[in-house]
């Protein structure tokens, strides 16, 4: 029964880990490269509530803040519940482009 248990949570994350897709998000923001390190903290928290609330299906990757903008990468399931985040959290989501491949340094070696 226990087993059986253990064996039906481990296919279920599964499923939901291989239903993640990697997002970026384009935040169009005024003067976000000036904000002070306590309005990204209050901004940060902010986030990290609704993320919370909203449950395990959607997570913050990490941000880029640049320009007027701020680029932020999550995983989520669908461009939906990004959206969701964003109306809840009171955050901007000008532009959210699904992730088609990760290239770095090391993509340019011959790895036959």
């Amino acid at each position: 029964m226990i087993r059986n248990l253990l064996m039906a949570t481990l296919v279920l994350a599964s499923a939901s880990a291989m239903a993640q897709q990697r997002f970026i998000i384009e935040r169009d923001i005024p003067g976000a490269s000036k904000m002070t390190s306590e309005q990204l903290r209050d901004a940060a928290r902010a986030s990290n509530k609704v993320l919370h609330d909203m449950g395990p299906d959607i997570q913050w990757v990490q941000s880029y803040v640049a320009g007027d903008k701020i680029y932020c990468v999550y995983n989520a399931p669908s461009e939906a519940l990004i959206r969701e985040h964003a109306q809840r959290s009171g955050f901007p989501a000008n532009r959210i482009t699904p992730v088609a491949a990760v290239i770095d340094p090391t993509t340019a070696l011959d790895r036959r």
